[in-house]
């Protein structure tokens, strides 16, 4: 998470400063009516306004944040906009028109359902070409640099589309963005399997733990039996994360090959002439195969399988990622207030909440018992789409920088530029500074009340 936080400051940044003028604007000029504040009113009362859309907003976004609800910036700068708007008696732009309010809550419906859509497509094909494939890591394997290619020629669309410098679609033609698109999902296939495939079996077939990230540019010298690995990992830990372990370190979910098999229509006739691979997982990840070609064993397995789902297991008494209270507040509790050792303390339990919390296995008996019942997949297979997830989330990021920084400096910048200009300024453009800003306080967001 800490790798995370630095990365978050750097994404939502690029987004904010790079894409995020157009939609600032919309948020300044395009929910109400700021004409309304031209002459006879003073601009004063404008900067009022905007001031009171940007103070409701921040205290609500706190509340809800702080008492755990969904939450949405846009929508809530956007409510308490057009509340200025009646407050003011300002006209809110209602009508179908760039900006409006209509258009801005559509994309709140629209949105969902097309990334809805599109997350069902990719998963599905994810799920039925590789999970429930009887060999489903030899067929990640042979996937996995298209699923690369994919996520990159995505990622090349969104920027074709959004970069604000450049031509609208329409003016830059669908064959340049179509060429253009086409040309990083080749050039992304060409470097996956020049570089990432040689990464990828050094790392899950011949099971090197030593392999870090930065290894991937020497490509095929990671074929070699000894190659040149600068800044090694430590040997001795484990080559692939299981995540399948819950914050005790327990496994609950089932293993799934049995069940695939079973899927697959083999009887106990072709069971025993074929033999029963089953991959078990210990608790740090790694695998061991275990083959027999007895039914009785097979049966075992599965008996032994379904009982893993209804046993409830003895919890260790210690947690492998302690909460922010516990891990910063517990050991100084006692201390007096004079001490440097709980002020520190407090300081680091203020400022890393968002990178100290067990956002990935949650200390809850409830998600515990869901778990019970999922399938557990290859942990192999589980580790290659981890990198299609970051790329993805980076991307996100991006994204959610360049929308949710127009709501903080929509307001912002309207109160600013009529205060520099002593009028109202309804065509100015947001400064560059206000971008940079906010772009890195969306950063900062992550770690202190993430």
């Amino acid at each position: 998470m800490v790798q995370v936080g630095f990365l978050s400051i750097v994404t939502e940044f690029v987004g904010a400063v790079a894409l995020g003028a157009r939609v600032t604007d919309t948020i300044k000029n395009g929910i109400i009516k700021i004409e309304r504040f031209q002459a006879p009113a003073e601009p004063g009362t404008l900067m009022l306004a905007m001031g009171c859309a940007e103070v409701g907003s921040a205290t609500w976004l706190m509340f809800a944040t702080r008492a755990g609800m969904p939450v949405s910036t846009t929508q809530t700068i956007v409510g308490a906009l057009i509340g200025v708007g009646f407050a003011t008696n300002a006209g809110v732009t209602w009508g179908w028109e760039p900006g409006s309010v209509s258009q801005v809550a559509a994309s709140w419906v629209i949105a969902p359902l097309i990334a809805s859509a599109f997350s069902a497509i990719i998963f599905g094909t994810v799920k039925y070409s590789v999970l429930e494939r009887a060999d489903s890591f030899k067929w990640g394997m042979r996937l996995i640099p298209w699923y690369f290619a994919v996520t990159g020629a995505i990622l090349a669309l969104f920027i074709v589309v959004e970069t604000p410098t450049a031509p609208s679609l329409e003016e830059f033609g669908a064959g340049k963005a179509a060429g253009i698109v086409l040309g990083v999902f080749a050039g992304v296939l060409l470097f996956s399997y020049i570089f990432f495939m040689p990464y990828l079996k050094r790392k899950l077939i011949q099971k090197d733990a030593r392999l870090r990230i930065w290894h991937i540019p020497l490509g095929p010298l990671l074929l070699r039996e000894n190659p040149p690995l600068y800044f090694a990992g430590k040997a001795d830990g484990g080559y692939v994360k299981n995540y399948y372990a819950d914050a005790y370190g327990e496994v609950r979910a089932q293993g799934q090959e049995i069940r695939q098999r079973n899927a697959n229509g083999l009887n106990d006739e072709e069971k025993q002439s074929r033999g029963v691979d089953d991959i078990q997982k210990d608790s740090s990840g790694s695998s061991q195969d275990v083959t027999s070609a007895s039914p009785e064993k097979a049966k075992q397995l599965e008996e032994a399988l379904q009982n893993e789902s209804e046993a409830v297991p003895q919890l260790s008494k210690k947690r492998e990622q302690l909460e922010p209270y516990e891990r910063f507040i517990g050991p100084v509790k006692e201390m007096s207030w004079g001490s440097p050792q709980k002020l520190w303390g407090y300081l680091k339990f203020g400022l890393l909440q968002g990178v100290t919390r067990d956002v990935i296995t949650h200390d809850s008996d409830k998600l515990r018992d869901i778990h019970a019942r999922a399938n557990r997949y290859d942990v192999r297979v589980e580790h290659m789409w981890t990198y299609c997830q970051v790329i993805s989330a980076m991307m996100m990021s991006i994204a959610h920088g360049s929308n949710d920084v127009a709501n903080a400096v929509g307001p912002w910048s309207a109160v600013y530029q009529t205060f520099e200009e002593g009028a109202i300024a309804t065509e100015s453009s947001t400064p560059i500074w206000m971008l940079v800003v906010a772009g890195l306080l969306l950063g900062l967001g992550f770690w202190f009340y993430g």
